[in-house]
C-alpha cells in the first residue's frame, strides 16, 4: 500500500501515444500517457474506454457523432464498439484505465503499445 504521484510517473518518459502502467486493480490497467498530434480512428468491441484529462486539453472525434475537448479534471467515457480517435494540438497528459491485455490500438491495424510498468 503506497501513494502514486503520477506527475513523477509522467516525468519518467517523453513519448506519445505511448501508456505506462502505475498500478493494476480488479483485473484493471490504470495508466499514464502522454498525447500529441492524431491518433488514428478505432474501436474496442469488447470495452469502453477511460481517459481523463491530468494536463492539456484532448478532442476526442467520432465517426457519427460531434467531436467533445475536454481538459483537466474533466474525463470521458467511449463507449464499446464506438469508432473514435483522441487526439491533442498541444501535449495533454492523460490517465487511462483499462481491462489488463487490452489493446490501446483497437481495431486500427496499428501494433499495441507495449504497456510498460514504472
Amino acid at each position: 500500500m503506497h501513494k502514486i504521484n503520477l506527475a513523477e510517473k509522467l516525468s519518467l518518459f517523453s513519448s506519445h501515444w505511448d501508456p505506462h502502467v502505475v498500478t493494476s486493480y480488479n483485473g484493471n490497467d490504470v495508466m499514464v500517457v502522454k498525447f500529441q498530434g492524431e491518433f488514428p480512428f478505432h474501436k474496442h468491441d469488447d470495452t469502453d474506454d477511460f481517459f481523463l484529462v491530468l494536463e492539456g486539453d484532448v478532442t476526442m472525434d467520432y465517426d457519427n457523432a460531434p467531436s467533445v475537448t475536454f481538459g483537466p479534471g474533466e474525463l470521458l467515457i467511449v463507449p464499446q464498439g464506438q469508432i473514435h480517435r483522441p487526439r491533442a494540438d498541444q501535449e495533454a497528459r492523460v490517465l487511462l484505465i483499462e481491462p489488463k491485455g487490452e489493446a490501446n490500438t483497437g481495431d486500427s491495424g496499428l501494433a499495441p503499445a507495449p504497456k510498460p510498468h514504472i
